[in-house]
């Protein structure tokens, strides 16, 4: 994390210096000097250990946008639920196993996943490689947990892992 603070200081002490050589103090010549900024990190990009840091916040935006399709998904299979003249649901507990690693690769899933509606993770063992997860529906909520958690996985990867 320390090297993606250090190349965005060095973004904006670009964006900075563009601003004092154009001798203009305004938004514009900041955001224009944000772009030298942007261009000149990605020159030196090799001399950090981690990813250009543009490309995490485009994971971390991905990351979010599959959030979102998620909730909307599983909000809508839960008003389904809710909707029926007679609720005919069957709650329950199963297991769901990750190969995530570390606490905040795995507490990140364990949150989208319980932020998604008809899902709450109940424990996670401490080996972080298990979680137990309460559904409101299980067939149908346990389906959707699963494919779900697939593609969380891959996207917090692509965030925590460059």
């Amino acid at each position: 994390m320390v090297q993606i603070a250090i190349q965005i200081l060095i973004n904006l002490f670009v964006a900075f210096i563009w601003m004092f050589f154009q001798d203009d103090w305004s938004s514009l010549s900041f955001v224009s000097g944000y772009f030298v900024g942007l261009v000149v990190t990605f020159s030196i990009r090799r001399f950090f250990k981690r990813p250009y840091y543009v490309f995490m916040i485009i994971a971390l935006g991905k990351l979010f946008i599959i959030f979102i399709k998620e909730t909307i998904s599983s909000s809508i299979l839960v008003l389904k639920q809710v909707l029926r003249p007679k609720i005919n649901v069957t709650p329950g507990i199963f297991k769901l196993e990750t190969s995530l690693e570390g606490d905040l690769e795995v507490t990140l899933l364990a949150m989208l996943i319980t932020l998604t509606p008809g899902s709450v993770v109940m424990e996670i063992t401490p080996d972080s490689k298990v979680f137990y997860i309460h559904a409101m529906d299980i067939p149908e909520s346990r389906d959707a947990v699963f494919k779900s958690q697939k593609v969380f996985e891959k996207a917090i990867k692509d965030v925590t892992r460059k």
